[in-house]
């Protein structure tokens, strides 16, 4: 996995070696992250970056301008190896990590407002309905504030059902929806 564009261009992210992770393809995060750009611009953005797993699409963000990027991660495993990938770039002032699970993160009641929430949870794991529910609730998000989710097209049907909406973009195997405030 590596860095695709920004000040941290071309630097490696190390994979945690767990079936929790399922790292998003370098097609989909610059197809992704070229609409961020182009659509909301990243420089000076507060991100938070949920089921953080190795902090790549977090990372891409703060390489690309973010000002700072929370990461939410509960394994212990995954929240080492994301530790030492932050670590690698030299970053830790400009992140701050929550070992929590997504669901107790998106209930915290003294939290921060986010400008991007970008979230890229394992495949199969539901819990994201009820952490997006939280969030919208809780109001995590900054006055122009925008969610993204990537999910699958095997799970499209329960995500449209509990979202409410079709996905806005499909790209391969993966599918974003996207919620604005």
């Amino acid at each position: 996995m590596r860095i695709i564009s920004g000040k941290y261009r071309g630097r490696t992210v190390k994979m945690p070696k767990s079936n929790l992770v399922r790292p998003t393809t370098d097609k989909v995060k610059e197809s992704l992250f070229n609409y961020l750009q182009n659509y909301l611009g990243l420089e000076r953005l507060l991100v938070c970056d949920i089921y953080a797993g190795s902090g790549s699409l977090g990372l891409e963000a703060l390489s690309r301008g973010a000002s700072e990027v929370h990461f939410v991660e509960k394994d212990f495993k995954v929240y080492k190896n994301l530790l030492f990938n932050i670590s690698e770039l030299k970053a830790e002032k400009f992140c701050k990590v929550f070992k929590l699970s997504a669901i107790a993160f998106s209930k915290m009641a003294n939290h921060q407002k986010y400008d991007l929430i970008l979230a890229d949870p394992p495949f199969f794991h539901d819990d994201v309905h009820e952490m997006v529910v939280n969030i919208l609730e809780n109001d995590f998000l900054s006055e122009d504030g925008m969610m993204i989710i990537e999910r699958s097209v095997q799970t499209k049907e329960k995500d449209v059902e509990a979202f409410g909406f079709e996905p806005f973009k499909q790209l391969g195997d993966s599918l974003i929806y996207k919620w604005e405030k």
